[in-house]
């Protein structure tokens, strides 16, 4: 088992950024595959940006469209925790957060292919919220 712990969010205008982290516990060997998800209300959960650890230090990353050039996932592997940059908010970038960890993934290619019901753990969510 493993269990992810968010920080961050909140509110902001639009244009603002905000910066969140999520700490991996337990069983992290099964966070290889790790990154970030959004659910606005009424809408189905989508993918925002997800990391793939190479190695003990390196990871590569993928983006949802709708986030490309703003928003920036960093991790570190060693301890066991990602980061989300959430820049030049627009209010349709406003939800609730998760976290996403699963260790099933061979590839990263496997990793971003991979939709919301694909994963196996979960964080609590934490909501940012942007006003124009």
């Amino acid at each position: 088992q493993v269990q992810l712990k968010e920080s961050g969010g909140g509110s902001v205008q639009a244009g603002g950024s905000l910066t969140m982290s999520c700490v991996a516990s337990g069983s992290t060997n099964t966070n290889k595959c790790m990154g970030w998800f959004r659910q606005a209300p009424g809408k189905e959960r989508e993918r925002v940006a997800l990391t793939y650890a190479v190695g003990k230090s390196m990871y590569s990353a993928d983006y949802a469209d709708s986030v490309k050039g703003r928003f920036i996932v960093s991790r570190d592997n060693a301890k066991h925790t990602v980061y989300l940059q959430l820049r030049s908010l627009k209010p349709e970038d406003g939800a609730t957060y998760y976290c996403a960890a699963d260790g099933g993934y061979g590839s990263s290619g496997e990793c971003f292919r991979g939709t919301f019901r694909d994963f196996g753990y979960w964080g609590q969510g934490t909501q940012v919220t942007v006003s124009s």
